[in-house]
């Protein structure tokens, strides 16, 4: 099963990663080659086994693609055609929130569509983002709706319906679904008297539920390797199959009567939780989490997985590319076979459930830690004691949970009760979280290139091959455990080493950083945790995403273009990459006409509104901004001349806890001037230098701002010859610490606990 399930994933990522004439040639020259080389019969059979699995995965994804790009809601959505629509809620709607106005983002199974006077009747996905009257439509519900298809980045559905009109509800859900909604809100009624942390997270700990949980507090999770608390996890379905069977078992339930139990424990645990692929991976692992419970479990468990992992692939063949996916996957393995082994190692000096509560955890965090490298650029330090010292009050606070719900039901106040206990124990998960996050060490930034992963798959391949080693004796094991507390708690000390604080990247103490991404603009203004501001995209969506992965930003509230030019927008693209925003502001010179209508169609598919930015001073989180050019809130088009386009760049006024900070855009020499009556007096803490320090400026407005830090956003080795000695030399003589991506790749500025300003340069 462990080679049928390779297969399986090697054919879904043919499909998925490989052209389609390509693919068929190298599918079959492996199977060929294989074949001819293989020797033995049991071999052969294996192969053609795992090359038929192989097959239906490849086949299946290719099928689901045509079905999605090729139907007609695709080719609707091409021309951007007027639209009546009827589906089928499949996701929660989602409100989007924020300064600038609230949308509404719904997936609909699209059941019926007319288009440029045609009807047609198929099941085609669609996102659909609408006005708040869609906020109040039930998961399951059947509704009816209207607007202008537009092509979706999302390969994984077929169009956007931006502005959609209101819905109409044609059909109900059915009562299953009705049912999983009235258990989701008594939960929630359960805990509505407990603190926002607590109300937040006993319903993403039983169900999924984490619209409400604090921005900081899932950083704190992240940092501390408790991130799987807060989403739906195997471990959930684990908990509550497993308290049902306990249950009933007290109720006198034997045989093959507890599979039933069990069994319709995991179909309520999909409703309660919502049938997404994600929870759907989450419901497969944690069946294998169970099958490991029983009677020669570990060799059940590892073709339960492997199973899981055929008949997942088979069904959405598009979770071989999913980070989760394989998290979800790589977790379960560590625990099927490296968790016994440690705590038979363990059970020689400890007792069997403290070794059990040490190497479950550990054994997945080992598993995992590459791809979670790969994701955050991060390793953690503190994650597993941060899950050893959770483990005890997780299944408490889940059955609790829950069991409110269910009982509020009926008797309200008793549903109240059980929340208050399953309260107290999330209380205690959040104080781990936010002390663990604290640690000066909780977590190293590693990277997340090819040769930093590939070392970091040898050290753990190493320290598997050494934990039985180090476990098998007492004294060694503490030892080990001094060395790797006393590694946390002073490191920091130590001399500034690239990764490590003093230190280490990006902290919590930075307040705009400026990102390599050649010759371009991009800055960032931290908002809060994991929220920014961003001025500009620069010209490589890949550079741009990269820097704001390194500086963990998942929200960007806002996105400044200060002007249309190519090496300020042309990276838009990976800034909203997987991030929540919600508004762009831009210049009012429409040029170049193509930039602006990329920039606008970009807007358009995320559903994000695009104007002029706004009088006054703005403020977003830790940031205020206050507008000081252009002139006049009229958009206009341009003459297509680049000086006209620079010298209408957008210049804001920037603070950021107490830090003052003017940003330039590319605002040449006439621009300058015109600016400088509103300059006058001016005092500024940190100056984007205008132009990527072209040579072309009025060195006297640059040096009346008086800043302490001159950041200059500029390509290594350009042909420009950006930056001019003579502005760097001029900022330098005037007091101006320089900082400059071409050297110094990406830059950040901090604030020191004294208060002073300090750079941070990634080289």
């Amino acid at each position: 099963m462990p080679v049928l399930a390779g297969a399986a994933w090697t054919g879904a990522l043919l499909a998925l990663l490989t052209p389609g004439a390509l693919l068929v040639a190298v599918a079959t020259s492996v199977v060929g080659a294989a074949a001819w080389a293989l020797r033995s019969p049991r071999d052969r059979a294996l192969l053609a086994a795992g090359a038929l699995v192989g097959l239906a995965v490849l086949t299946s994804a290719l099928v689901r693609a045509e079905a999605v790009t090729g139907g007609p809601v695709a080719g609707l959505a091409s021309e951007r055609a007027a639209v009546d629509l009827v589906g089928v809620v499949r996701q929660d709607p989602r409100r989007i929130t924020g300064p600038f106005g609230d949308q509404v983002l719904v997936r609909l199974d699209v059941r019926e569509v007319t288009g440029r006077g045609l009807e047609h009747r198929l099941s085609s996905p669609v996102l659909v983002l609408g006005d708040l009257a869609w906020e109040d439509v039930p998961l399951g519900a059947m509704v009816a709706t209207s607007g202008r298809l537009a092509p979706a980045d999302d390969a994984d559905v077929a169009g956007l319906l931006p502005g959609a009109a209101d819905p109409e509800v044609l059909a109900r859900p059915d009562v299953w679904w009705r049912g999983a909604d009235a258990v989701r809100a008594s939960i929630r009624e359960s805990v509505a008297h407990r603190p926002d942390a607590q109300r937040a997270l006993v319903p993403a700990l039983v169900d999924g539920d984490d619209g409400g949980l604090d921005p900081g507090l899932e950083e704190d999770f992240r940092t501390t390797g408790l991130t799987h608390l807060t989403a739906v996890s195997g471990t959930n379905l684990t908990l509550i199959v497993g308290f049902l069977v306990v249950l009933a078992r007290w109720a006198g339930v034997r045989g093959r009567w507890l599979t039933v139990v069990a069994a319709a424990g995991i179909v309520g645990f999909l409703l309660l939780a919502r049938t997404e692929p994600s929870v759907v991976r989450a419901a497969a692992m944690g069946t294998v989490g169970l099958l490991a419970l029983t009677t020669n479990g570990r060799q059940r468990a590892l073709r339960g997985l492997s199973v899981a992992v055929v008949a997942l692939l088979l069904v959405d063949p598009r979770l071989a590319v999913s980070p989760g996916f394989a998290l979800s996957a790589l977790a379960t393995a560590g625990i099927v076979l490296l968790a016994p082994g440690w705590r038979d190692q363990l059970c020689s000096w400890l007792p069997l459930p403290l070794a059990e509560a040490i190497a479950v955890p550990a054994a997945a965090q080992v598993a995992c830690t590459p791809i979670v490298a790969a994701l955050s650029g991060q390793v953690s330090l503190v994650a597993v004691p941060a899950n050893l010292l959770v483990a005890p009050v997780v299944g408490p606070a889940t059955v609790l949970g829950l069991a409110g719900g269910l009982v509020g039901l009926v008797v309200g106040p008793v549903g109240g009760l059980l929340g208050t206990g399953a309260g107290w124990c999330v209380g205690w998960i959040v104080v781990v979280a936010q002390t663990g996050a604290d640690v000066p060490l909780a977590a190293v930034d590693w990277g997340s290139g090819a040769a930093a992963l590939a070392l970091l798959v040898g050290v753990c391949v190493l320290g598997v091959l050494a934990v039985p080693l180090v476990l098998r004796r007492p004294g060694r094991a503490v030892r080990v455990l001094v060395l790797l507390v006393l590694l946390v708690v002073l490191a920091p000390r130590l001399p500034h080493l690239p990764g490590l604080p003093g230190g280490h990247w990006p902290g919590d103490d930075w307040v705009v950083a400026m990102c390599d991404v050649g010759q371009g603009d991009a800055l960032v203004l931290r908002a809060g945790p994991g929220a920014a501001v961003v001025i500009d995209a620069g010209p490589d969506p890949d550079a741009v995403d990269g820097c704001l992965d390194r500086l963990h930003v998942e929200q960007v509230p806002l996105v400044v273009l200060t002007h249309f030019h190519a090496d300020h927008v042309d990276g838009l693209a990976g800034v909203l990459d997987r991030r929540r925003g919600e508004v762009i502001w831009t210049t009012t010179l429409l040029d170049p006409p193509a930039a602006v209508a990329s920039v606008t169609r970009r807007a358009e598919e995320q559903g994000l509104a695009v104007r002029t930015p706004d009088a006054g001073v703005v403020r977003i989180g830790d940031v205020a901004l206050q507008t000081l050019w252009p002139r006049g809130a009229v958009p206009r088009p341009g003459p297509g001349d680049g000086s006209t386009a620079n010298d209408a760049s957008v210049v804001l006024l920037a603070e950021v806890r107490g830090v003052r900070i003017l940003l330039t855009g590319d605002l040449e020499p006439p621009g300058q001037q015109a600016l400088a009556a509103i300059l006058a007096g001016l005092d500024v803490d940190v100056l984007k230098v205008p132009h990527h320090g072209s040579r072309y400026q009025d060195l006297g407005v640059l040096t009346s701002v008086r800043a302490e830090i001159a950041l200059v956003s500029v390509g290594e080795g350009n042909d420009y010859g950006h930056p001019a000695a003579e502005v760097v030399s001029t900022l330098t003589g005037a007091g101006a610490e320089i900082a400059r991506t071409d050297e110094d790749g990406d830059v950040l500025v901090v604030v020191e606990p004294s208060g002073a300003l300090d750079v941070r340069r990634a080289r």
